[in-house]
């Protein structure tokens, strides 16, 4: 891991950009802390500098309410990475698809999520590995957000996540159902019930297929970016019980 640049915000966190092989990411720190700080992985759809506004938001809001630590990486084929030519295609398919009123297929699915999942998951564990050997990080780990698929392989396949809050607002390849089964951690699901861009049956049954004996969804009418904001504090609780 090489530290890129950082800056001290004004409520004292410490924002420092950061590349891990040709990985770039960003880490929040709190202003001060007694021991090493808990840890919560920030995922995202992709494109880390167009999301960086919410995800700092969120890094702050932990470092200075709850004394966490925070980091995102970029997902493959985002940003400024080279693109995906397996997904890009399978991107242009289900725009078609959608165009015409037509059903997505799993095949589509399959191309354009799976391999970010079969790419981004060991890129998240060596970031994982990279960020748990600084002195002011500790864990425990939670993972918060992002493309659903990844943050599902990750609880099965990385130990050191404790929990995790996800976002049902993505399209899930029929292996994810097959992971679900497998996780145990407890989780906190969030679901926008009108969301335009996701099967919301796909993601009652994806719940429903979770093995984690804790597991709490949130559903609220509206859709993909209508995420109320008193989620945020209900995901906080969450965290709050599970890395503290």
């Amino acid at each position: 891991m090489r530290f890129t640049s950082e800056q001290r915000l004004d409520d004292g966190v410490l924002e420092r950009a950061f590349t891990l092989g040709d990985v770039p990411g960003i880490l929040w720190t709190p202003a001060s802390a007694s021991e090493p700080a808990p840890l919560i992985l920030l995922g995202h759809p992709g494109g880390l500098r167009k999301m960086h506004p919410r995800l700092a938001a969120r890094a702050r809001h932990s470092a200075t309410e709850h004394g966490y630590a925070s980091a995102a990486i970029e997902l493959p084929g985002g940003g400024d990475r080279p693109r995906l030519e397996t997904a890009e295609q399978a991107r242009a398919d289900l725009r078609r698809a959608l165009e015409a009123g037509e059903p997505v297929s799993d095949d589509i699915v399959d191309r354009l999520v799976l391999p970010l999942v079969e790419k981004g998951v060991p890129e998240w564990q060596a970031t994982l590995d990279a960020l748990l050997s600084l002195p002011e990080i500790g864990g425990p780990v939670g993972f918060s957000g992002g493309v659903i698929a990844i943050g599902v392989r990750l609880a099965v396949v990385e130990p050191r996540i404790s929990a995790a809050v996800l976002f049902a607002g993505s399209y899930v390849p029929r292996v994810t159902f097959e992971d679900a089964r497998q996780v145990t951690i407890p989780l906190h699901v969030m679901l926008q019930w009108d969301d335009e861009g996701n099967d919301r049956q796909a993601a009652l049954d994806l719940f429903d297929a979770f093995g984690s004996k804790e597991k709490t969804l949130h559903a609220n009418m509206g859709g993909h970016t209508g995420v109320p904001q008193f989620e945020g504090e209900a995901a906080a609780r969450f965290f709050t019980r599970h890395l503290s």
